[in-house]
């Protein structure tokens, strides 16, 4: 799923041209600050549905308004906020507005690390995914956009937005480079039951459950690694053939370098599934590269999808149980609040599921 503000930052950093305009800041006095930004998101899209066939729309690619503030409490203690609200760009006149939620959050940071409390994405996505593809529509599947189906499910757009909410999470300044971050999803006894999209995967109804996940990076100049484990200990997961229940762990390790206008990036991530009393792997092995060519962006990834026997079949009951993932892009600055992208994907899926093509247009302020 695309993530595009954080996206034309990393390209920003890359030494592209033209990146995310600067947020308006609306308040700034006596050190209080409020800023506003956001983003105007419209693409075509062709992809394979499960018979093979093509199917095209033309949509909104995640529109975004945003707010975030920060308040200096003493000269070593910064308190700080944001919230972010989705809206149809494309069928805005019979749409209803502002009416999804991304991520908001508030928090402390200072000399001490920082600490929040909220809605964001998981650590595991922000440390081990994003560096191979955080595209603006096409990525490569991975524990988080799977949860429900794991590997053998949706590949587009699936992510289990779930797994962002309810969080409490403390992350440590960094020591000579090294830097840790431990948090907590929980969910209370009077949680209403939550269901994905795809129906499989479900907050668990054991009662009060705070789960854990947590993470190590090291950065030494232009090189950084990073290792991350969730529990998932929140959530039951639904054979959709049987109706079986079974439990699933992700953790995973990432190591980039980055060069001038160069960024490669290697992942290695295991979603540990627990079956009937039995374990299993699905494991994904990763390349990425990102290239900012002086007007834009150019990047792309592949990734092995391994999974046990058992596990196939338990997921998928088709029993596939490998796949190689390929997806590639550009960008196109117009100016610097402004771009263009073109991105191509396959998932080596039945019949071609999936597997497409889209184009777009950004307008970020």
């Amino acid at each position: 799923m695309k993530k595009t503000l954080l996206a034309t930052a990393v390209a920003g950093a890359l030494g592209a041209s033209a990146g995310i305009a600067q947020a308006a800041t609306i308040y700034n006095q006596d050190g209080t600050q409020l800023d506003l930004y956001g983003n105007i998101q419209l693409a075509y899209r062709s992809i394979d549905n499960e018979n093979g066939d093509a199917e095209d729309d033309l949509f909104d690619n995640g529109s975004t308004v945003g707010f975030s503030g920060q308040h200096v409490i003493n000269p070593g203690l910064t308190g700080y906020f944001k919230a972010e609200f989705e809206h149809d760009a494309d069928e805005e006149k019979t749409g209803a507005g502002l009416d999804t939620g991304d991520q908001a959050y508030l928090g402390l940071k200072g000399n001490f690390g920082d600490a929040r409390v909220g809605s964001w994405d998981p650590l595991i996505d922000d440390w081990i995914q994003d560096p191979i593809t955080n595209n603006e529509y096409f990525d490569v599947t991975d524990s988080t956009s799977d949860l429900g189906g794991l590997y053998g499910g949706s590949t587009v757009d699936a992510v289990d937005t779930d797994r962002e909410g309810d969080k409490i999470q403390y992350m440590s300044p960094s020591f000579g480079g090294l830097q840790f971050a431990v948090g907590s999803q929980y969910k209370g006894d009077a949680e209403e039951e939550f269901n994905s999209d795809n129906g499989t995967a479900n907050v668990s109804s054991n009662g009060s459950n705070a789960s854990f996940f947590g993470g190590l990076k090291y950065t030494a100049g232009a090189f950084s690694i990073a290792a991350v484990y969730d529990d998932l200990d929140n959530y039951d997961l639904r054979d959709e053939t049987t109706g079986d229940e079974y439990s699933a762990k992700a953790y995973g390790v990432n190591a980039q370098y980055t060069m001038d206008a160069l960024r490669v990036s290697a992942k290695v991530e295991n979603t540990d599934v627990d079956y009937a009393g039995e374990n299993g792997d699905i494991m994904r092995y990763a390349l990425g590269a990102r290239y900012g060519y002086g007007f834009g962006d150019i990047y792309g990834a592949y990734q092995r999808v391994d999974a046990d026997e058992e596990v196939a079949t338990v997921v998928d009951s088709g029993g596939d149980d490998s796949f190689n993932e390929f997806s590639l892009g550009a960008t196109y600055n117009l100016s610097p609040a402004m771009y263009t992208f073109v991105e191509y994907a396959q998932y080596d899926r039945t019949n071609d599921e999936g597997d497409g093509v889209a184009v777009g247009a950004v307008y970020s302020f």
